[in-house]
């Protein structure tokens, strides 16, 4: 029996809707992406064998959103949106319904045209779009994955992503086909920070932590600076931010 079908029967015998539904179970394997009592919202979800698993993964206590242009019949627990994502009213209407969600996912995928250079930048520009829901919508520390097609812009995404989120990790999940070049961007713990890893600014410590370190605040977010006293007014750059507070480094 090929993997393929191995899948797809597994899929008819537990009663998933698709075999993409290892996919989810495989990347939250890997990276505890979907929690219990979390939003989530899942983005090209037909025919719902994500929002399946995302159900049993949140629990009684969270809830999910799933949005595809296609008909997604109903699931116990999930509230469905019908429309497109490239369309900015169907992202409004997400943004609207969801307010702050803790995980984005995205299985999106074009129409397949058989050209691959085609084929990957369509996959990016659905990637996107997923982002910049995910931007629009996470909590900081959130979580977002995304499907897209290996290829040189790739890459780009993934940087774009990295400065958005603590870190990113690329995961090539076994219930995908042999023959598959897709692979998906795992991006952990959504940056709301003020600041970025490589900023250079001037800052006031207002007091000094358990550790030693000063503390300095950009905008009600947390800097640590070692070497410095409370009451100093610094130069200093930012090396490294997490969810709720960051490092730096004095530099004068």
């Amino acid at each position: 029996m090929t993997r393929k079908d191995d899948y797809y029967n597994r899929a008819k015998q537990e009663g998933y809707r698709s075999r993409a539904a290892y996919k989810l179970k495989q990347l939250h394997e890997e990276t505890g992406i979907v929690q219990p009592g979390d939003t989530v919202v899942d983005l090209g979800a037909a025919p719902g064998g994500w929002l399946q698993v995302a159900t049993e993964l949140v629990g009684d206590s969270g809830s999910v959103l799933g949005v595809d242009l296609q008909r997604i019949d109903d699931i116990d627990g999930v509230e469905t949106i019908r429309g497109d994502m490239t369309d900015e009213d169907t992202r409004a209407e997400v943004v609207e319904r969801v307010g702050k969600a803790d995980v984005v996912l995205s299985d999106m995928a074009p129409n397949m045209t058989g050209e691959y250079s085609v084929d990957h930048a369509r996959s990016v520009y659905l990637a996107r779009q997923a982002f910049e829901t995910a931007l629009e919508v996470l909590e900081g520390g959130g979580d977002l994955a995304v499907k897209v097609f290996e290829g040189p812009d790739t890459g780009r995404l993934r940087t774009d992503m990295e400065a958005e989120f603590e870190y990113v990790r690329a995961i090539h999940p076994e219930a995908s086909r042999d023959s598959s070049s897709e692979l998906f961007l795992v991006a952990k713990n959504h940056l709301t920070a003020p600041v970025r890893t490589g900023d250079e600014l001037a800052v006031t410590i207002e007091d000094v932590g358990s550790e030693g370190d000063g503390i300095a605040k950009v905008e009600g977010f947390t800097l640590f600076v070692p070497g410095t006293e409370t009451g100093e007014e610094v130069q200093v750059t930012v090396v490294d931010v997490k969810p709720r507070f960051g490092f730096a480094e004095r530099v004068d």
